[in-house]
């Protein structure tokens, strides 16, 4: 097959891999009730089920990255996809608890894919498809969380829980299939041949595991209890190390010289402050439509129905990723993060303000995609305009990262105020749910001004 012949199936391919892995990462939420009744262990305790995968996905997305930047950019995706394939399978067959986070960690490699894809669009498309191509596969992500959660509900409405795995790991052989006839084989000759930074990535994997772990059991441990403070502790020592050490290396791990550019340090503070809000808004909302209606809040839809209210967020987030497509010629990259910002921020104030009819949920989740759909299209493409190609995935997975780290702080910060807010029957109060919007609304509006102000001052400089 030409290369002119394969590289018009390579943005689909690359598509349907990181929709795969994106829907199989979101598998797992809904399913804690479920895992914890099956594996006899509370609820805190299944809760590692989401925990290790976080863990894993935050660690191993920073490394895949880079070396999605050397000449094996092929070799490492369906080796990555293998391995997530093998996760899939211990995580149906497991009989014990153990077993089954074995699975669920090695499933952690999900999250470094998209980066993967990035680095593979921005190499073999030609130049005037590329940005549309990388708008595409970052919103794969929010995409495909829109997708899992329906079909995880409707497995856990009508199947046993190892069906869920069983479908990820299919999902993800035609996703190995895909990208074997796409991908173009062989080793890439332009890309550079570097010794990769041991010492970076191993301070880095440490020092993110010990900042999630902190996040993600905090709530479990207490906050001001010493292993979360000395979590905290150690991640900032571990952290700040890292950053020092990747200053002073030739080929670091992640160039942060480079992300200090203006566009860049804008695209990854908005990773990382959004997905804390976002993250806040999609729990609460999903807690929202399972909960009794004698909560005073609650839509009380079963498992089966309380997936779908994700639906829309995915169509929202695929709706504004061809809109991005379509004014990617017409409009700056940086007007488009007040654009997805201004979006969020409506969303959360209407679910603030009205979340007890379920066409109010439905409509805040659309424009939440909305929103997110947006930014997410347009912080890898900025990124890319400051970025030399071989240090595009090592970026990218550096955004992807502060996403997750996002969303960490967000499940955090949403179980803290709900844990503070328990009414007798164990559910949180309707002042608990109003607390917890509140906070994600004022964080919206927050990131929104931010953006504003940045975008007018680089507006009056241009001037």
């Amino acid at each position: 097959m030409s290369e002119r012949a394969q590289g018009s199936r390579l943005l689909p391919a690359l598509v349907y891999a990181a929709l795969s892995t994106a829907i199989v990462s979101s598998l797992g939420m809904l399913l804690v009730p479920t895992i914890s009744s099956e594996f006899h262990v509370t609820i805190s305790t299944a809760q590692w089920m989401l925990t290790i995968n976080l863990l894993v996905g935050a660690i191993v997305t920073p490394v895949m990255g880079r070396l999605s930047d050397g000449p094996h950019k092929k070799r490492l995706l369906v080796g990555a996809l293998t391995t997530i394939l093998v996760g899939s399978i211990i995580a149906a067959l497991a009989d014990t608890f153990a077993v089954f986070l074995i699975g669920r960690a090695l499933q952690g490699l999900s999250y470094g894919i998209v980066p993967m894809t990035i680095a593979l669009a921005r190499r073999y498309m030609p130049v005037e498809r590329s940005t549309q191509g990388i708008a595409s596969l970052s919103v794969t992500v929010a995409t495909g969380m829109g997708i899992g959660y329906p079909l995880t509900g409707l497995i856990a409405g009508t199947l046993d829980y190892q069906f869920a795995f069983w479908f990820a790991a299919a999902f993800i052989v035609s996703a190995m299939i895909v990208v074997t006839l796409a991908v173009p084989s062989g080793p890439d000759d332009r890309a550079p041949r570097v010794r990769f930074d041991v010492p970076g990535a191993t301070v880095l994997a440490f020092g993110l595991a010990a900042l999630l772990l902190a996040v993600s059991e905090g709530e479990i441990w207490g906050w001001a209890a010493l292993p979360t403070l000395s979590c905290f502790a150690l991640a900032i020592v571990l952290l700040t190390v890292w950053a020092l050490l990747e200053l002073k290396v030739r080929h670091p791990l992640i160039n942060l010289r480079v992300l200090r550019s203006p566009d860049a340090l804008v695209a990854n503070l908005t990773a990382i402050t959004l997905g804390t809000v976002m993250y806040m808004v999609l729990s609460i909302g999903s807690i929202i439509a399972q909960a009794p209606d004698e909560t005073g809040y609650g839509i009380a839809l079963p498992v089966f129905w309380a997936g779908f209210v994700m639906l829309p967020f995915s169509v929202g987030s695929f709706t504004a990723n061809r809109i991005v497509r379509r004014l990617a010629k017409r409009i700056q990259m940086t007007a488009l993060l007040p654009l997805g910002a201004s979006l969020v921020t409506a969303a959360s104030l209407l679910l603030l303000f009205a979340h007890r009819e379920l066409w109010e949920i439905l409509l805040g989740m659309f424009l939440i995609g909305m929103g997110v759909g947006t930014t997410y299209a347009a912080m890898p493409a900025l990124i890319a305009l400051t970025v030399a190609t071989d240090e595009l995935g090592s970026a990218v997975s550096f955004n992807q990262v502060l996403r997750t780290v996002g969303g960490s702080f967000g499940s955090a910060i949403s179980g803290a105020v709900l844990a503070a807010h328990l009414g007798s029957d164990g559910h949180p109060t309707a002042s608990g749910i109003f607390l917890a919007l509140a906070i994600s609304a004022i964080g919206c509006a927050a990131v929104l001004v931010g953006l504003l102000i940045d975008r007018a001052r680089g507006t009056h400089e241009a001037g």
